[in-house]
């Protein structure tokens, strides 16, 4: 029996839609059938290889080509400008490049006249000081292609530096690179897409220039006419001469846009640039020893990171509005919710975000006043940020180049840094090729390689799995041991605040609500965020003569009550919650009716989501055989209790 082929429909074209199309596609088809179908092929070698075409040929690749150079030359500063730069006349500045795309090109020859002709601005300057003369030369026929060719390349890299995301410059900064090391070596690579796209369009369109060229630089045989005057000037004796050059300038075109394959602006390509997060981590490799090897350099200058010392001091204003005074050697665990000020902090200290600044010093050094790249602040964004266009081994070594250490020496101990976070196998792929705990991991040892004087990770470890995740967390931990400065650490994860950090700040609409160690933070939690962060229930309210009065509705009586009036937090841990099927008698002083809503999984325990009328919601944790007995299920009214000494009320 015949196997039926299966074939993918994608969405059908209306007609209203369709048949406009199609008239349009063969609008734009005919004339290029046309010039197909009147060469005359049995002469296309012979008119092709006449001394008149081939000399317009040559210098028409020579005009190209020189057109070329002056666009990149001066096209991709002013792509960077328009891309990354705001400044006063921005909109103006764009508007000036695409003229001469839409200006006819023999009004833009007029123009160039104008301004470089003998009778222009800067033609009798240019005549009288260095003796040249743009009209009627080579020169001014290379101006001309120039002047209608290089919007190609502007618009394209622009549209390229747009779709890069400035993460990348900014973490190749914080390395220690400095502007115009990050153009050249992250910048313009994760660009080559877009330049390379506008560089063939700007080529072929200088090329095929003719208004402009004809008009500033005249069609003088061997010094200014260039193919496509050639062909005008065919038409005018030999018809099949000028289908058979017309026939050759459309080939050329059609192979630069073939080959281009419509990416006109040269996006990155997002997908690629992203580590594969399908990838499985196969987790870290053979252990290594954390301690420094021999002779390996323990600063960007090669010093011992250990004999100098990094306190922090910095006082935030803007969004954020705190100060931060911290020894050498802590690390601090920012946490809050989402829009609490984290990572903005983090971007405050880099100097990166308008949003807040900080007045920094870092040891006896302040550098508030210095760019980004001089302040000695290492950064690994959350998704980390590594340079697509690197292996593992060129990123980790990064930053230690930056800082001018040679090159092999820089390797060496970025192969170390690597082996230490168990990625060492790794050295040689690129961040396409890694899942993305993989990369997260190659991030942190590009980090930790530069020895930054002050170390901000944003959720370093939030890509890892759990047994990869204890493995870098206790090297995290050997590090920050011995680490001369200081380290701040996003997390919303609390057994990282608990296990990495020496202090925990929690933010909240960028102000510290809680600056304290964090068995203290665990204690008593300042914020509700955070007691639920730490799997507590938590409940604001405003302390009475009775009790707690809760924002949610209810009262609740605790042990040690906080003085009337005062704004407090309750803070009630899941295990202390007692649930009942009936009202239960006895000693509890807090006792609520409710709803079970959801019951789930928490390690060999499960906790139950109860609902009230009379108190906010409420989380209680029990065994899986109280649950069974007491045949608990979505739905089904119970009762639940709070003993007052189970409950601790903290003034907020």
């Amino acid at each position: 029996m015949r196997r039926l082929r299966s074939r993918t429909t994608g969405p059908r074209a209306p007609i209203a839609l369709a048949i406009p199309a199609l008239l349009a596609i063969a609008f734009l088809l005919l004339p290029l059938l046309g010039v197909l179908a009147r060469t005359s092929w049995h002469d296309l070698g012979t008119h092709l290889t006449r001394p008149e075409t081939t000399g317009a040929l040559k210098l028409s690749l020579i005009v190209s080509a020189w057109a070329l150079g002056l666009s990149v030359v001066l096209g991709v500063p002013l792509a960077w400008l328009l891309a990354r730069v705001d400044f006063p006349g921005k909109a103006f500045v764009r508007s000036l490049v695409l003229l001469p795309m839409v200006l006819p090109p023999t009004v833009g020859g007029v123009a160039l006249l104008l301004a470089f002709g003998r009778r222009g601005l800067l033609g009798p300057w240019l005549e009288d000081t260095f003796g040249l003369t743009l009209p009627f030369h080579t020169s001014g026929a290379v101006l001309a292609a120039t002047f209608v060719a290089m919007p190609f390349l502007v618009i394209s890299l622009e549209g390229a530096l747009g779709g890069l995301r400035p993460r990348y410059e900014e973490t190749a900064a914080s390395l220690g690179a400095s502007p115009v090391r990050v153009f050249f070596t992250v910048t313009l690579p994760m660009v080559a897409p877009g330049l390379a796209a506008g560089a063939a369009l700007t080529w072929a369109r200088a090329l095929g220039e003719f208004g402009a060229t004809i008009t500033f630089a005249g069609n003088l045989p061997g010094t200014t006419q260039t193919l496509p005057l050639q062909v005008y000037l065919l038409l005018q004796d030999d018809a099949e001469a000028a289908t058979s050059v017309s026939l050759l300038l459309l080939a050329i075109a059609m192979v630069v846009l073939v080959a281009l394959r419509g990416r006109w602006t040269g996006t990155p390509d997002t997908a690629t640039a992203q580590p594969r997060a399908t990838a499985k981590d196969p987790g870290p490799g053979p252990a290594k020893d954390d301690r420094p090897a021999p002779g390996e350099p323990s600063g960007p200058d090669g010093g011992d990171s250990t004999e100098e010392s990094w306190p922090l001091h910095a006082a935030v204003t803007g969004f954020n509005r705190l100060t931060l005074d911290a020894d050498a050697g802590t690390t601090i665990a920012v946490v809050g919710p989402n829009g609490a000020g984290k990572t903005t902090l983090l971007r405050a200290l880099l100097g990166l975000t308008p949003r807040a600044h900080a007045e920094l010093r870092l040891g006896d050094t302040d550098v508030t006043a210095l760019p980004p790249h001089r302040r000695g602040v290492a950064w690994v964004p959350q998704d980390g940020a590594l340079f697509p266009h690197m292996n593992a081994l060129a990123n980790t070594a990064y930053g230690l180049r930056a800082h001018g250490v040679p090159r092999a020496e820089a390797r060496d101990s970025a192969r170390r840094w690597l082996d230490r976070l168990g990625v060492g196998h790794l050295a040689h792929r690129r961040p396409a090729e890694i899942s993305g705990g993989q990369a997260q991991r190659v991030a942190l040892a590009r980090a930790l390689a530069a020895r930054p004087r002050l170390l901000l990770l944003d959720e370093p470890l939030a890509a890892l799995d759990q047994t990869t995740r204890a493995h870098v967390r206790h090297t995290l931990r050997r590090h920050l041991d011995g680490f001369g400065g200081v380290c701040l650490i996003v997390t919303h994860d609390p057994v990282e605040a608990v296990a990495l950090a020496d202090r925990v700040l929690v933010l909240e609409d960028g102000r510290a609500l809680q600056d304290a160690p964090p068995a203290e933070v665990t204690r008593h939690p300042r914020s509700p965020w955070v007691a639920r962060m730490l799997g507590r229930n938590a409940w604001p309210g405003t302390a009475t003569a009775d009790g707690l009065r809760l924002a949610g509705g209810g009262t609740l009586v605790a042990a040690e009550p906080v003085p009337p009036g005062t704004d407090s937090l309750a803070i009630i841990a899941p295990e202390a919650v007692a649930v009942h099927r009936d009202r239960p008698s006895g000693s509890p002083r807090n006792v609520w009716p409710g709803i079970v809503r959801e019951i789930t999984t928490s390690g060999s325990r499960l906790r139950v989501l109860i609902t009230s009328d009379e108190a906010p919601d409420l989380v209680a944790e029990i065994t899986p055989q109280a649950v069974a007995e007491l045949r608990l299920a979505e739905g089904a009214d119970v009762w639940t209790s709070v003993k007052a000494t189970e409950a601790t009320v903290v003034a907020l």
